[in-house]
């Protein structure tokens, strides 16, 4: 029996693809979680194959689950199904450990392929993901100012370009007030910018928000 464990904070998008993975994968077994600590919980249990995950979960995101699962359990297979698009998260997820990077976009046939893929020990990326991934992953500088943001940072700098206060930010990644405030000013003076208006106009022209 194959058992995939599907993490997203929506039941609905659980549910497609719970049916999706059921009807194309025989002896298919889906385990469902909605935040990080149930994920996290779940995985204790061992037995998984894959992981599917989400990047926006509420408190924890879905990078904290895939750091600490690569950390924990290195050699299960991770997937992230992503709204976002491949420029804004793929390098990053597939850096940490990820086998493969898919937007929610893609076609329930594509991601059946991509699991067999990451199955069999590969790992799943696009052509134009590739064609980054040569220069990305091969130690060279970033060719821009927000790829040398760790993780947390840019988190912070995807919501603070999406018009959150550093309250609801703290309040959204369990962290306190403070903390998220030093992540700010990290993120202010490695990208050499003033203001939180720099950071808006800056990430709306490189689409890191919409």
């Amino acid at each position: 029996m194959l058992k995939i464990l599907l993490v997203d904070d929506h039941a609905v998008v659980r549910r497609g693809l719970r049916q999706i993975l059921e009807e194309e994968i025989a002896g298919v077994a889906c385990g469902e979680a909605c935040d990080a600590a149930e994920a996290l919980s779940l995985l204790a249990e061992g037995g998984w194959d894959v992981l599917i995950l989400d990047i926006t979960l509420p408190g924890q995101s879905g990078l904290d689950v895939l750091r600490q699962a690569k950390q924990k359990w290195p050699d299960l297979p991770v997937l992230v199904l992503s709204m976002h698009p491949e420029d804004q998260y793929a390098l990053r997820v597939l850096k940490i450990g990820a086998a493969g990077y898919m937007t929610k976009e893609t076609a329930p046939d594509e991601l059946v392929r991509a699991i067999r893929e990451v199955l069999d020990g590969g790992q799943y990326i696009s052509s134009s993901l590739a064609e980054k991934l040569s220069g990305s992953l091969g130690g060279k500088a970033p060719a821009l100012p927000h790829e040398g943001l760790s993780d947390r940072e840019y988190e912070v700098l995807r919501k603070i370009s999406s018009g959150q206060t550093v309250g609801q930010i703290a309040d959204e990644l369990c962290l306190s007030v403070k903390t998220i405030s030093t992540y700010r000013s990290r993120v202010l003076q490695k990208m050499s910018m003033a203001n939180n208006s720099e950071l808006m106009a800056y990430a709306l022209r490189h689409e890191l928000v919409h």
